[in-house]
C-alpha cells in the first residue's frame, strides 16, 4: 500500500518531470505533411485512379469515409435513403486505418466494442483486440454490405462547401472538378486525421529515407502490417521518433529485423499488460443474440462511469482503471455490497450519505499511483539492463496520455539490436543530412520514422483544409470564432441541414470512439427519415438552444483525462492549461452515460426539441 510520504513524493516526481517538458509554443512546436513535406503526404497503399467529375444531385453527402461516414451511411440507407455519397482523400474508405497501416498497428480497445455493426455484418473478430488489416477489411465489408462504394468519391479534396439558400441545397466542389449539390451534409474528419511532424530543425536537409507511420513505405522496409518480417532493414540503421501508442506497437517489430534500431524519446508511456487472445467461435455463437452489441457497448459504458455495473463483459484495461476508483470510493467494499446498502437505503426511504467531491478526488489519486507503481514496476521486471529501465518508467499518472497496452514493447529494449536514447524531455535537438543531434551527440542513420502521431486540438478549418459557408454566407470558422457552439455535438444555428459527426460537445469517449459514431448516427438517420416522411425542406437548431447546451458543456469544467497539471500531451492542449475555448470543446458533464442517456430519451420523445423543421 502506498504512503502518504510515498505518494507525495511521486506527486513532486511528476511535477519535475512535467516541468521537463512544458514548452510555450504549445500545439505549435508540431509541423504538418505540407509545403516543404509535401511528398511525406502521398499516398502509398492505392494508385491514383482518373476519372470525370461528377455534376449531379445526391440526398446525402459525407465528408470523410471512415468510420463516421461508413456508419451514418449504413443507418441512412437502413432508414430509407438511399443516395449517399462518401468523399474522401484516401484512396479508399476506412479513414485512419486506412492510412494506418504500419507494423504492429492494432486496435487498443476490444474489438467487440470497437468494430460497428458486427451484428448487422454477422462478422466474429478474430481475437480482443484485432489488427489493423482486420479493422481496415471490415470497414470495406460494411461498405459493401450497404452499397456505400456506388457513389464514392475517393482521392478527392474538397474545395468549397457553401449552402444555396434558393434552391436549398449545399453545393459542393473539389479539386478534380467535380460540383454536385446534396440536400443533406455530414462532415466526420476524424480527431485522427492531420498527420503531423515534430518540430525539429533539419527535416528536410535528412539525405536518407523518411517517413511518418501512417504513410509506412513497405518497398523500403519489407514486410507487411500482418508481421511479415521486414527483411529489407536487416542491414540499416534506423531511427523512430516517438513512444507514444504508435510507437509502442511499431517499434518490437521492427526490433526483430533492423540491423540497429535507436529509439528516440522524449516521454516515455505507460505501457500496461496486454492479454490477448483468439476468440472461440462456440463462445461467440453463444452470447451473439439479437442485440447483443448494443449490450456490450453500454456495459462498457457503465463500467467506464460513475455507477454500479453489476458486470464486466469487456474486462479490459480500461474498465480496470475505473473499477479500482470505484472500490476506492467504497472503501473497498464489494460492488454487490454497495449495491445491495443502495436497493435497502431505497426501500427504507433513506437516500444514501453522497459521497463528496474531496473523496472522488482523493480516490482517483490513490488509485492511480497504485496502478502507476505497479506499471514502474513491470518495467523493472521486464526490462534488463537499469538505466535503461529508469528511462522508459513513465511519471505521470495514467491517464495523462492515453494509456498504452502490449506484451512486446519493453522486451524489445532487450535485445542488443536496440538502443533507447533517452531526451530528458528535451526531444532531438536538430537532423543533420545523415543523422540526428542529442545531446551533443550525433547518430548516423539511414531511415528515420516519425511515431509524432496525429493533430488533435486543432480547429475545423485547419483539420480539414477548407471552410464551410452557410446561411447568408457565414462561414463556420467565423461561428466558431470564440469556441465550439452545437447542439448535441451535432448541429450548427445558420448551417441548415448538416450534421457534425465528431466527439466534442457530445459524449467524448476516447475510450472507445466508434460508439461516439454509432450513437450519432443513429440522431442523424433519424431526424432526416423525420424530415424526409414529413416533406420538410430544412433542419437547424436555434440559437437559445445551442446557448443552453454549451453552458451545460461549460458546468463539467475539463475532463477527467490529462487534467491540466498533466504532463503536455494532446489531451490536455499540450499543458497550456484549461482555457474557455478548450473546455468548451469537452465532452457532456455526465460523462459519456450521461450524454448518450439524454440522447436517447432526446431521440425516443419524438418532438425533436431544440431544432426547427421548415417546409
Amino acid at each position: 500500500m502506498t504512503t502518504v510520504l510515498d505518494r507525495e513524493s511521486i506527486k513532486q516526481k511528476y511535477a519535475a518531470e512535467r516541468a521537463k517538458r512544458l514548452r510555450p509554443e504549445g500545439n505549435e512546436q508540431y509541423q504538418r505533411l505540407s509545403g516543404k513535406f509535401q511528398d511525406m503526404a502521398a499516398d502509398p497503399h492505392t494508385p491514383f485512379v482518373p476519372r470525370d467529375p461528377v455534376t449531379d444531385h445526391v440526398t446525402f453527402a459525407f465528408i470523410g469515409a471512415g468510420m463516421s461516414g461508413l456508419v451514418t451511411g449504413a443507418r441512412l440507407k437502413e432508414a430509407g435513403i438511399e443516395s449517399v455519397r462518401l468523399i474522401d482523400k484516401a484512396g479508399g474508405v476506412g479513414g485512419t486505418w486506412y492510412w494506418n497501416r504500419y507494423p504492429g498497428v492494432r486496435c487498443d480497445t476490444a474489438a467487440m466494442i470497437y468494430l460497428p455493426l458486427l451484428e448487422e455484418t454477422g462478422y466474429m473478430p478474430s481475437e480482443k483486440y484485432v489488427r489493423g488489416p482486420e479493422i481496415l477489411a471490415h470497414c470495406e465489408r460494411i461498405a459493401k454490405h450497404y452499397g456505400l462504394y456506388d457513389k464514392a468519391l475517393f482521392h478527392t479534396e474538397i474545395d468549397s462547401v457553401e449552402w444555396q439558400e434558393d434552391a436549398r441545397v449545399w453545393r459542393i466542389t473539389t479539386n478534380r472538378g467535380d460540383d454536385f449539390t446534396a440536400k443533406y451534409l455530414g462532415m466526420g474528419t476524424g480527431p485522427l486525421h492531420v498527420a503531423k511532424l515534430p518540430g525539429i530543425p533539419g527535416i528536410e536537409n535528412f539525405k536518407g529515407k523518411q517517413f511518418h507511420t501512417s504513410r509506412w513505405d513497405y518497398d523500403y522496409t519489407g514486410g507487411d502490417a500482418l508481421g511479415a518480417p521486414m527483411d529489407k532493414l536487416k542491414d540499416k540503421r534506423v531511427a523512430v521518433i516517438g513512444t507514444g501508442a504508435t510507437g509502442v506497437q511499431c517499434i518490437p517489430q521492427m526490433a526483430k529485423t533492423t540491423g540497429h534500431l535507436f529509439v528516440f524519446q522524449r516521454t516515455p508511456s505507460s505501457v500496461d499488460v496486454r492479454g490477448n487472445h483468439p476468440i472461440d467461435p462456440d463462445w461467440f455463437g453463444r452470447i451473439a443474440k439479437a442485440g447483443w452489441q448494443k449490450r456490450w457497448m453500454d456495459n462498457f459504458v457503465d463500467n467506464m462511469g460513475r455507477g454500479l455495473p453489476s458486470e464486466d463483459l469487456i474486462d479490459d484495461g480500461w474498465t480496470a482503471i475505473s473499477r479500482r476508483i470505484r472500490e476506492k470510493v467504497l472503501d473497498g467494499r464489494p460492488m454487490w455490497a454497495a449495491k445491495l446498502a443502495t436497493r435497502v437505503a431505497g426501500a427504507l426511504g433513506r437516500p444514501l450519505r453522497q459521497v463528496s467531491p474531496d473523496k472522488v478526488h482523493a480516490a482517483i489519486e490513490d488509485a492511480d499511483i497504485e496502478k502507476t507503481e505497479e506499471i514502474r514496476a513491470r518495467v523493472d521486471s521486464v526490462v534488463k539492463d537499469p538505466e535503461t529501465a529508469a528511462h522508459l518508467k513513465a511519471w505521470y499518472s495514467q491517464l495523462c496520455k492515453r494509456p498504452c497496452f502490449s506484451d512486446e514493447y519493453l522486451d524489445a529494449f532487450n535485445l542488443p539490436n536496440t538502443t533507447l536514447v533517452d531526451t530528458d524531455g528535451k526531444g532531438v535537438e536538430r537532423i543533420t543530412e545523415t543523422g540526428l543531434m542529442v545531446g551533443g551527440k550525433h547518430y548516423e542513420v539511414d531511415c528515420i520514422v516519425y511515431a509524432s502521431g496525429f493533430e488533435f486540438g486543432a480547429n475545423f478549418q485547419m483539420k480539414t483544409g477548407f471552410d464551410i459557408k452557410g446561411r447568408n454566407g457565414e462561414l463556420l470558422s467565423e461561428y466558431w470564432a470564440d469556441g465550439l457552439r452545437t447542439l448535441h455535438g451535432l448541429h450548427v444555428p445558420g448551417f441548415p441541414n448538416a450534421f457534425m459527426v465528431q466527439m466534442n460537445q457530445a459524449a467524448n469517449m476516447v475510450s472507445n470512439i466508434p460508439h461516439n459514431i454509432v450513437d450519432h448516427a443513429a440522431t442523424v438517420a433519424q431526424v432526416i427519415a423525420h424530415a424526409e416522411r414529413e416533406d420538410y425542406a430544412e433542419v437547424e437548431p436555434t440559437e437559445e438552444a445551442v446557448s443552453k447546451w454549451v453552458d451545460l458543456i461549460l458546468t463539467g469544467g475539463g475532463s477527467l483525462m490529462a487534467s491540466a497539471d498533466c504532463t503536455p500531451g494532446f489531451w490536455n492542449n499540450e499543458g497550456q492549461g484549461w482555457s474557455k475555448e478548450f473546455r468548451q470543446s469537452q465532452g457532456h458533464p455526465g460523462g459519456a452515460e450521461g450524454y448518450f442517456g439524454h440522447i436517447d430519451a432526446w431521440r425516443r420523445s419524438g418532438t425533436y426539441s431544440g431544432l426547427v423543421f421548415s417546409k
